[in-house]
């Protein structure tokens, strides 16, 4: 794999989250469903994923703070300023697609 070791390995890939969740963040434009349907995950996904890591180091942390920190800002806002309604064609490609985790 790599000749890193394990504290360079993590701050590289926190490097590599930051910049994920960044990047999600300037493209509001794209729709969680959207990513969904060609990725397979989506920042809901993220954000419980961030909940996961956290709770597995002792962290406690909720689903309102997780998605705060992959939104920048709390998830209720995030959804009336950028949540379109999905499409008859993006819900049929989901129900294919939905991934299983």
């Amino acid at each position: 794999m790599s000749d890193h070791d394990d504290s360079t390995r993590t701050m590289l890939e926190a490097a590599a989250f930051r910049r994920l969740v960044a990047h999600l963040r300037e493209r509001s434009d794209v729709q969680n469903i959207d990513l969904m349907n060609l990725a397979g995950f989506c920042r809901n996904c993220l954000s419980n994923w961030y909940r996961e890591a956290a709770e597995a180091e002792g962290i406690a942390m909720d689903k309102a703070t997780s998605r705060e920190i992959v939104y920048g800002m709390p998830y209720e806002e995030w959804r009336a300023r950028y949540q379109r309604e999905a499409t008859a064609e993006q819900r049929a490609a989901f129900a294919i697609n939905k991934p299983d985790h």
